[in-house]
């Protein structure tokens, strides 16, 4: 009798046993399906977003955010009450080198030191093709 007792203990232990394996394998097998269906459709999803303009980075409060300092009087679009900074007007002729104007967007406190406006390159706001995209817009103002 005590042999069959200990005997449905084992097949018992040995059962538990087999079902924490099951749903651990089953668990990741889940994870996999979810992981493989969800993550190329996000991927996907933000492949088809088109790339932002340079105008939609300098009116980005994420990323340009130039309005928050700057007002635009040239841009219809522009609409703001700052007179933080300079206004974003006539500058092809305020940079005639659009060199300049893409080393003042990528860290202006090269030029002066004491400037409140953040070096955008260097703190890696933005990146060099989306300065870049700033400085188009910006210069056609």
């Amino acid at each position: 009798m005590f042999v069959i007792l200990f005997m449905a203990l084992i097949k018992t232990d040995r059962a538990r046993l087999m079902e924490k394996q099951i749903a651990i394998v089953t668990a990741a097998s889940l994870s996999l399906l979810l992981t493989a269906t969800f993550i190329p459709s996000a991927q996907a999803a933000e492949a088809s977003r088109p790339e932002p303009t340079g105008q939609e980075l300098a009116f980005d409060n994420r990323k340009g955010n130039c309005l928050a300092c700057h007002a635009m009087p040239g841009e219809p679009k522009a609409v703001t009450n700052t007179n933080i900074a300079p206004p974003l007007i006539g500058m092809a002729a305020r940079f005639p080198d659009r060199k300049n104007l893409y080393a003042q967007i990528w860290d202006a406190t090269r030029a002066n030191p004491d400037t409140a406006m953040p070096p955008f390159g260097k703190n890696r706001i933005l990146t060099d093709a989306e300065i870049n995209k700033v400085v188009d817009y910006v210069y056609g103002l």
